[in-house]
Order: structure tokens, then C-alpha cells, then sequence
């Protein structure tokens, strides 16, 4: 469905992307992870063609954005982190308006529309000016604007931003229901609702393709090992009689306990070796009651920051301006804002 190959953009001296390569599969729902200054916001706007590469190509449904931009543009539905409304209009005008842009036939429009008011639940809102919605709604509006004209491809930058959690749970609900129907590609700085939604996620660092995988399998490929405290009743000789015959047992260390008697046992496993009945019965042999055991795994927060190194949040990403440039109260707008 997508294919972005060796892609590179500068600004001035700075690269945002650099010669990056990836393909997409139709029907999924794919995140875009990375620090401020990663070049996410960079990729999604020549994917769009709201701004041109310096080298390598994009390509949609088989249509190059370059050489052929109406067909592919026409395949795509944008909607940026600010999304471009026009308030001085009611809801149903400004969809009408958006259709109008995007070519749709006159006679479909109407219809096209209303079927979006009800499908994002905005049919009570629409003879409303745009101006006086909350956060919540005008993210709707603009998730609308995105599905006019059908297209196959969904790019939403950052669509959960200053919502509230139940507009949350509403807007990742919403981006779920499209899976299947329509490619969606969803940037967030939300860690958890990436890994919530997403099927598929392309971590980014520095403008390179820093990894990518499901949920699952970048938790898989970064674990290498699991970590695993327990603290017993006992004494470190008695411990360590029991770890030392323990084989998935790569390392460990004493800590001392909270309780009179008790030890901390922090132990290292290889892989991904889940012991903990196999221990439990061995400590319970030796005669060490246990009294907690805890075993932590890699979050996908964990992942990114190792993947991205720490970037700091003042790197911002040099398009930011660009892109928050895009009027959303009543400015000007052309055919690749909506």
C-alpha cells in the first residue's frame, strides 16, 4: 500500500530524515514513534505531499507522490496535529466545503457527509459554528474532513493531544473502528495508546528507522532477560545453594530484607525464563518461606528510550513551525490541508 524508500529532507544544515525505508501493508493500524526532533512530523508531510523530499521517493497505491500527486493525494486522508478548521463555519458547511475541495461529486457530497456526522457522532453538532465546539469535537470535525472522498490511507498526527481520557478512550475507539476499511498511521507522543491501538510500530530516532515490530515483538527483541525479586526468610548461604542449581538463573544479588530475617534476592534470567514456580518450589524445599516475589518486564516506554537515547525535549523537530503553521482559525487553506 505504501512504500517509502531512502527518503531524505533537510533544513538547511539539519537532516530530518535520513535515507529512510519502510513499507506498509493495507488494513493495519501502524504507530510512529519518536523524541521531539525524530523527523515524524518531517516523513508525514512528504508521505502527504505538503512538502517535498530532497531525495529518495514516495509511493501510494502505486502512485508517486511527485510524479503523480492528484492520484495520490486522492488516496489519502491527512489530519494534522492542529487540524485546519474554519471556524466562522457550522460543521455540516465546513464538510460540505471540504468535499467540494476534494473533488467529490456534487451529487455524493451531501450524502457523504451526513453519513460522517453519524458515524462520528456529530450529526447533534452540525448546524453548530465550529468555533464554539470543545477540543474533543473539533478533533472529530477534523477526523472527518480526513475520511472525506473514502481514501485508503488514514495519516493522523498526534489526534489524541489535549483531549481529556474519555475523549480519549472515544477517539482510540474511533481509530479502531476504521482498521480494516482504510491504512491508518498514527504519530503520538502517548506511549500507551499507541501500544493500546497500533498493530504495527515504527520507531524513529534522529530521522532513521530506529526499530520495528508489534507491541510484542519489540519487547521481545529488547528483553534480554527478565528481572525478578524476591525476599525470602532465610540466609545467603541457603540462597545461593538453591540459584546455583537454578540453569535460567544468569545472575543475582543480595539485598537486605524489611522484615527481621528476611533477604532480598534480585535475580537476572535468561531470555524470557519465567521461574517463579520452579524457584517457589525449590526455596519452599530449602526451607525459606517466600514472602513476595515480583518480576518486571520491559515497558514500551523502556523500549523507546533506550531505542531513541533520551533525545531531550528541546530538539525540537525543525518542521514543527511548519506544520502548526497550517491556519486552523479561519486562514487560508489549499487542497493538501484538507
Amino acid at each position: 500500500m505504501i512504500q517509502v524508500e531512502h527518503l531524505v529532507k533537510r533544513y538547511g544544515g539539519h537532516t530530518a530524515v535520513d535515507d529512510l525505508t519502510f513499507t506498509l501493508e493495507p488494513g493495519r493500524i501502524y504507530g510512529f514513534l519518536g523524541p521531539n526532533g525524530a523527523g515524524k512530523s518531517t516523513t508525514m508531510n512528504v508521505m502527504t505531499g505538503y512538502i517535498a523530499a530532497d531525495g529518495g521517493r514516495v509511493v501510494i497505491d502505486g502512485h508517486d507522490i511527485l510524479r503523480n500527486p492528484i492520484a495520490a493525494k486522492a488516496c489519502i486522508g491527512y489530519l494534522p496535529e492542529v487540524p485546519p478548521l474554519y471556524t466562522d463555519m457550522t460543521v455540516r458547511e465546513f464538510l460540505l466545503f471540504a468535499a467540494q475541495l476534494k473533488l467529490v461529486p456534487r451529487r455524493e457530497r451531501k450524502e457523504q457527509v451526513e453519513a460522517l456526522l453519524e458515524e462520528l457522532s456529530l450529526s447533534e453538532m452540525s448546524g453548530r459554528l465550529i468555533r464554539n465546539l470543545s477540543k474533543g469535537y473539533r478533533q472529530r470535525v477534523g477526523l472527518a474532513q480526513a475520511l472525506i472522498g473514502n481514501p485508503k490511507v488514514l495519516i493522523l498526527d498526534e489526534p489524541m493531544v489535549g483531549l481529556d481520557p474519555k475523549q480519549i478512550i472515544e477517539m482510540r475507539e474511533l481509530i479502531r473502528e476504521l482498521a480494516g476499511e482504510h491504512t491508518v498511521i498514527l504519530s503520538s507522543h502517548i506511549l500507551s495508546e499507541v501500544s493500546a491501538v497500533c498493530d504495527h510500530i515504527l520507531i524513529l530516532s534522529k530521522g532513521k528507522l530506529a526499530a520495528s515490530g508489534s507491541p510484542e515483538e519489540l519487547q521481545q527483541m529488547m528483553q534480554g532477560g527478565t528481572t525478578l525479586s524476591v525476599t525470602v526468610i532465610g540466609e545467603r548461604e541457603q540462597a545461593e545453594t538453591v540459584l546455583e542449581q537454578m540453569e535460567e538463573v544468569a545472575g543475582y544479588h543480595f539485598e537486605r530484607g524489611e522484615e527481621e530475617g528476611s533477604i532480598m534476592i534480585c535475580m537476572e534470567t535468561k531470555g524470557n525464563a519465567d521461574i517463579r514456580k520452579t524457584l517457589s518450589v525449590a526455596l519452599a524445599g530449602a526451607g525459606m518461606p517466600i514472602l513476595s516475589m515480583n518480576r518486571s518486564e520491559r515497558s514500551l516506554e523502556d523500549i523507546f528510550l533506550e531505542l531513541t537515547n533520551a533525545e531531550p525535549e528541546s530538539e525540537r523537530e525543525s518542521e514543527t513551525e511548519n506544520d502548526n503553521a497550517v491556519e486552523p482559525e479561519g486562514g487560508e487553506a489549499d487542497d493538501s490541508d484538507l
